[in-house]
């Protein structure tokens, strides 16, 4: 009988030793405070506060996750990753938060450690103006991350904990999270397919296109107008049956709009008697549309309707520029003193107007004759138009614009310079992809 109890008593003595070794022989509220001690140190820190990642206590793990986040730097993003695959839902959004800080530097304000899974509402609100930040396509992410905020969005995680890594898949551009992102669109939770639609907007791949139908017919009217929006942006031509249910059927003038808009982003043939007989309509941005998708189609029958809107006086400015863009669609690439370029380019300068008349030269600048009549003007611009042609540039992505930046990164304003060295970077990387 001695035998086994001696057995048993260096079983307890083992276990005794384990769990010693596990928590340092400190109760979970000693650790939290060394856990917190050790956080106000530099890298140096993170492989024993790594050790904690594994700790029994969730609460000490997420104590370790917020000194990780709050040290940062590249030795932070392992753990981090690690981080996002734990039980704790709060531990697995402040990782992720912790992940996008480290490519996106203060997006999880400093002191900013409350717990965010009740609904992650407190967390929304607060990033709520962030919604728009994406990384330079420039930077590299680590696979391993991607994979991570994959993960967490296809997995059994709970829906605040998708929500958050849906967003921050858009911040960071994770292309390889794509299917994931496209999956969470049947999830019955609209504010997740909301971030996934929004994440689908900032990585661009035209391969998302086929998934977005169905919020196209969602009921909630947000998703509606987002996944229209969506689909116009990724022209995805196989939603267009959706898109023009949703224009037939639209009950408010917000799902007209942004219907419209989408057809006119996808400019199918098919879909010429729709835009003529918004061409003449009362609603600004429906008439807007309407020629926007006139120009796409370029059918030259269409050319006096848009000459006649770009002519017309006393009407809203965004009639103008969508007649301008069509016309420059139709070919009218001169360079005037009141040709359709030298007008987008005019009201590059204008803060009211230079975000609409920037997009339409980024999509013009992709035709070589645009470039020809555009890229000697750009000497010309101010300021603002230069550091807006920056970015129109960058979307051509040709050699031939390669040389304009060159210059402009000489430029004698600073903000110009820096604004023109970064979209070559971007042409660069994107042609080192």
């Amino acid at each position: 009988m001695r035998l086994p109890s001696r057995l048993a008593a260096c079983a307890v003595f083992l276990c005794l030793s384990l769990t010693a070794q596990t928590n340092d022989g400190l109760s979970p509220k000693q650790q939290i405070s060394r856990i917190r001690d050790l956080g106000k140190r530099d890298a140096g820190a993170i492989p024993s506060l790594s050790a904690y990642l594994s700790n029994p206590n969730s609460e000490v793990r997420l104590e370790a996750v917020r000194a990780i986040v709050r040290i940062g730097g590249e030795d932070s993003l392992t753990p981090l990753v690690q981080a996002t695959k734990d039980k704790n839902p709060d531990a697995q959004i402040e990782a992720t938060d912790g992940l996008v800080n480290f490519y996106v530097p203060g997006y999880v304000p400093k002191g900013f450690t409350s717990p965010m899974t009740r609904g992650v509402r407190h967390a929304k609100s607060y990033f709520a103006n962030q919604n728009d930040q994406v990384i330079d396509p420039s930077v590299t992410v680590r696979p391993e991350i991607y994979d991570a905020l994959a993960e967490e969005i296809s997995g059994p995680a709970i829906v605040e904990v998708k929500t958050n890594a849906a967003r921050a898949a858009g911040i960071l551009r994770a292309r390889p999270a794509v299917p994931a992102l496209t999956g969470a669109l049947r999830h019955k939770d609209s504010d997740l397919i909301l971030e996934c639609l929004v994440a689908l907007q900032k990585i661009k791949d035209p391969a998302a296109g086929a998934a977005l139908g169905g919020p196209a017919r969602d009921l909630d009217e947000r998703v509606k107008m987002t996944a229209l929006e969506t689909i116009g942006k990724l022209r995805a031509l196989d939603a267009a049956p959706d898109v023009r249910a949703a224009l037939s059927t639209a009950r408010t003038m917000k799902v007209r709009r942004a219907a419209l808009e989408a057809l006119a982003m996808l400019g199918i043939s098919g879909d010429r008697t729709t835009f003529r007989n918004f061409a003449e309509d009362r609603d600004a941005e429906l008439r807007a549309s309407a020629l926007e998708g006139l120009g796409r189609i370029r059918e030259p029958e269409d050319y006096p309707i848009l000459e006649r809107a770009y002519n017309e006086q006393n009407t809203d400015p965004r009639i103008h520029l969508a007649a301008a863009f069509a016309l420059a669609e139709q070919g009218k690439v001169d360079t005037g003193e009141y040709s359709p370029l030298p007008y987008l380019f005019d009201n590059l300068a204008l803060k009211s107007r230079s975000e609409a008349a920037a997009a339409y030269l980024a999509e013009l600048v992709r035709r070589p004759e645009v470039r020809t009549a555009l890229i000697p003007m750009i000497p010309h611009g101010s300021k603002d138009q230069k550091l807006a042609l920056c970015s129109v540039l960058t979307e051509a992505g040709t050699e031939d614009v390669v040389p304009v930046l060159e210059k402009l990164t000489g430029d004698k304003d600073p903000d110009v310079a820096v604004a023109a060295a970064k979209a070559m970077k971007t042409i660069k990387a994107r042609q080192s992809a």
